[in-house]
């Protein structure tokens, strides 16, 4: 009787093909080595956004750490996923903020909890971290009430410390989140993050700048930010008050017309697998490819690669490294660094 392989044979067999076809380094024997990227430093280890994430994150070989930028009151950048702090710090348990409390439209969509553009940076450092996923991620409750929010100065020095400790070059990856927004309350981030360049003397090969808004990325090359550019695709939709949508971007025209102003395009992971045809496009009009986001939970993976078992529990992330690895991804953005630096060196178990 004929065996019919599963989807996840078969995708696996492409990308081992597609590794051998269009890889110019490793069909001439040297080593493609894709980029690992502590997104937010390594959560699925430590509260993220925290100088613990990002610790790790670099301690198990992440060769660029990710701060999202969002602004307090006094137009300071401060590190977090999204401006509405609540799922990520203990601002419930201050009393002294209760008043604090609203809600806001935030790129076409409505938000309520505690924002940090209504608090000045002196106030948010009184507040400490959590967990986000505390249901998925339980182990790193114990980390809550530890850590102070972190500003992108802050993630900057950490990052060259860490760097000097061990020994290598770290680069650092920040995202501006919802620059539109902010430019729309009187409080751009974009000039902000120049200023931080300048005045860091961030190199070319020291930084690359993300956002999912192609008016944000245009800003800072029109600035002179003289940094690689990285523009953030989303799966539907648009980006929020641009005329276009994510899937006319992903086309052959839209990937030249990124080129014009990006070097990267950061697509989730998913969009990438064949039969898709978006890396081998985004290669040939010039640009590299970073997929998103890589966890290792069964909450996360594709069917595929997903174990018997609590949502929790993990699957066979080192296979699905192994899968986008073999197409040729350029980088992987992912909360798990060491299990993305062992799956590229090949000393993960292959299950």
């Amino acid at each position: 009787m004929a065996i019919v392989p599963g989807r996840r044979s078969v995708l696996l067999a492409a990308g081992a093909a597609a590794a051998t076809r269009t890889d110019p380094a490793r069909a001439h024997g040297g080593e493609r080595r894709p980029v690992v990227i502590g997104h937010r430093g390594a959560p699925g280890w430590r509260p993220e956004h925290t100088a613990e994430s990002y610790a790790l994150a670099a301690a198990v070989g992440a060769d660029w750490l990710e701060p999202d930028l969002v602004a307090t009151a006094d137009g300071v950048l401060v590190v977090r996923h999204e401006n509405e702090i609540s799922q990520t710090t203990d601002v419930r348990e201050h009393r002294e903020f209760r008043s604090r409390e609203t809600s806001k439209v935030i790129d076409g969509r409505r938000a309520h909890g505690w924002f940090t553009e209504d608090f000045t940076l002196a106030e948010l450092t009184t507040l400490r971290t959590v967990e986000r996923l505390p249901l998925l991620r339980n182990r790193n409750t114990v980390f809550d009430g530890r850590s102070p929010i972190l500003t992108f100065q802050d993630v900057i020095d950490l990052t060259r410390r860490l760097a000097r400790r061990h020994r290598r070059p770290i680069g650092l990856f920040p995202e501006l989140k919802h620059p539109g927004y902010f430019r729309s309350i009187g409080l751009p981030l974009e000039p902000a993050v120049v200023h931080a360049v300048r005045r860091n003397r961030l190199g070319h090969a020291e930084c690359t700048v993300q956002s999912f808004e192609p008016s944000s990325l245009r800003r800072l090359a029109a600035a002179g930010l003289g940094l690689p550019l990285w523009q953030a695709l989303g799966t539907t939709g648009g980006p929020f008050g641009h005329d276009t949508t994510y899937a006319r971007m992903r086309t052959p025209d839209g990937l030249r017309e990124i080129a014009r102003y990006a070097r990267w395009i950061g697509p989730d992971k998913a969009s990438v697998l064949p039969p898709s045809p978006l890396l081998a496009d985004a290669h040939a009009a010039g640009l590299k490819v970073g997929a998103y986001t890589f966890r290792a939970e069964n909450a996360y993976l594709s069917g595929d690669f997903r174990r018997h078992g609590a949502a929790w529990e993990f699957g066979d992330a080192f296979g699905e490294y192994a899968l986008h690895y073999g197409l040729g991804v350029d980088a992987v953005v992912t909360d798990f660094p060491d299990l993305a630096v062992l799956a590229r060196t090949g000393t993960a178990p292959m299950t």
